[in-house]
């Protein structure tokens, strides 16, 4: 799984394990406080609170299937009925587990994350996002109808930092045999044993951190116990005797700790952990472009979107019930087999003008099916028209092209003419002259003229540019 390096820190502090108390966290939490220039807030919404375990459970699930999509990175995850179900570990799927999904994902999605950097020359950058900052459900035909399939989209900055090559390779098998704590725990050490890792200091390798820094930072606000006993027999110790078993950790410790209060956790790398380093990282472990996005995108993102742009189209204003239907997205399916994505919006207010015209109120998608005869001939003729237009357009700009050139060639041989020595001029005028004598007055001075930059063009064509030649300089 490749997880964005920012969105692993924050991931730490965004969800709350604490399944009593998370839906009661609305304060803002903010990380690395005391470091100038590079800090980073995050603000819970104040109505759902702070994602809690399910919403760390979809995350997960989220993110390993936007790492199987491959190259290039995608900004849209989606997901089917039968995917849903096994997301949150569900062997039936009823309106409750419907509406624990939907909750999970929109804490998620009300939840914003502001970054403040420092960049050179001693810029303040602050930027703001959700990390899923679009989210549409399909259900049957009403709010409280069970979800049917979900697309997500995630967050530009995380897109972006992604094709940067800036994640970090996670286990996933593994992080499947633990619990939501266990795999939070795994992900931070394992992104911190990374980094502390040099290839020599394989026996000396520790990372030692305040037990409280681990709750608020990486556990998203568990409660800070007082007791050893209690936070290893109560609270951590079954997620770290896990991450023990399956040869992550070597070994852990809890102590008191040295100055102040409280404890501190020491953890010593496994072989589990090496073997995957050497994987991910020296035997160039990468992203690989995959056809299951293709594939998801056709079959649910795609239709999805259609159905959410025609009721926005329809309405005028954007979805007010946060969902499409399924007849709407099962109609999208019959008009994409006709027509191509990229054409869906033209269509859609096409046939939307078309039933306006006949005072038809078109409630579902369906009913727009009646108006692709009529589109795909009005995209012909407007094509062929296109067509026309730009083929005028370049025969007009090919005909300037050429008159330019002849005006240019004509002044260049004016310049020419005066570099000549004295005899050819006089050849070239006297010439001239002749082919001029049958006009008189102010007509034979401007035939002679003419005359005379048309023959020195002639006879000295070879030093002048070629129609090719002079195009190209003046592109240059």
């Amino acid at each position: 799984m490749f997880m964005e390096n920012t969105l692993l820190r924050v991931t730490g502090a965004l969800f709350c394990h604490d399944i009593k108390r998370a839906a009661l966290h609305t304060d803002v939490i903010t990380l690395n406080s005391a470091a100038d220039g590079k800090f980073i807030k995050i603000r819970p919404d104040s109505e759902l609170g702070q994602p809690g375990q399910l919403a760390h459970k979809v995350f997960v699930a989220l993110i390993k299937k936007h790492s199987d999509y491959g190259l290039p990175v995608q900004t849209e995850i989606s997901f089917s009925k039968r995917e849903l179900n096994a997301l949150i570990g569900r062997s039936t799927w009823g309106g409750r587990d419907s509406e624990q999904l939907s909750r999970a994902l929109y804490q998620i999605h009300r939840t914003f994350i502001t970054t403040y950097f420092k960049k050179g020359e001693g810029r303040f950058i602050e930027h703001s996002f959700a990390i899923f900052p679009e989210i549409i459900l399909e259900r049957r035909e009403f709010a409280s109808d069970p979800i049917e399939a979900c697309t997500v989209r995630l967050a530009d900055p995380i897109v972006e930092s992604l094709q940067e090559q800036h994640f970090t390779c996670l286990n996933y098998e593994l992080m499947q045999r633990l619990a939501t704590i266990g795999q939070a725990l795994y992900m931070r050490l394992f992104f911190h044993f990374a980094n502390l890792y040099d290839g020599k200091n394989r026996m000396s390798l520790v990372l030692q951190k305040r037990y409280e820094a681990i709750c608020t930072e990486w556990l998203g606000g568990l409660k800070v116990l007082e007791h050893k006993s209690r936070i290893i027999n109560d609270q951590l110790g079954t997620h770290l005797a896990a991450l023990t078993e399956t040869g992550f950790i070597k070994n852990y410790t809890l102590d008191r700790a040295k100055e102040g209060e409280g404890f501190v956790l020491s953890f010593w790398p496994g072989e589990l952990f090496f073997d995957d380093y050497d994987h991910f990282y020296r035997q160039h472990g990468q992203r690989r472009p995959n056809r299951i996005q293709a594939t998801d995108q056709q079959a649910i993102g795609d239709p999805m979107r259609v159905a959410q742009l025609f009721g926005e189209r329809r309405d005028g204003r954007p979805l007010a019930e946060g969902f499409v239907s399924s007849a709407d997205v099962s109609a999208a399916r019959e008009l994409l087999a006709a027509i191509p994505i990229d054409d869906i919006h033209a269509f859609i207010d096409y046939a939307l003008n078309e039933a306006k015209k006949t005072n038809f109120a078109v409630r579902r998608l369906a009913g727009l099916r009646q108006y692709i005869p009529g589109y795909l001939a009005w995209r012909e003729r407007t094509a062929a028209r296109k067509a026309q237009t730009a083929a005028r357009v370049n025969r007009e700009r090919g005909e300037a092209e050429k008159e330019a050139y002849k005006q240019a060639r004509r002044e260049q041989a004016e310049a020419l003419f005066e570099t000549l020595p004295h005899e050819e001029q006089e050849a070239i005028l006297a010439a001239a002259q002749t082919c001029a004598a049958r006009f008189s007055g102010s007509l034979r001075n401007s035939m002679t003229h003419f005359h005379k930059v048309k023959l020195t063009a002639e006879r000295y064509g070879d030093r002048l540019p070629s129609f090719e030649q002079w195009r190209s300089a003046k592109t240059s």
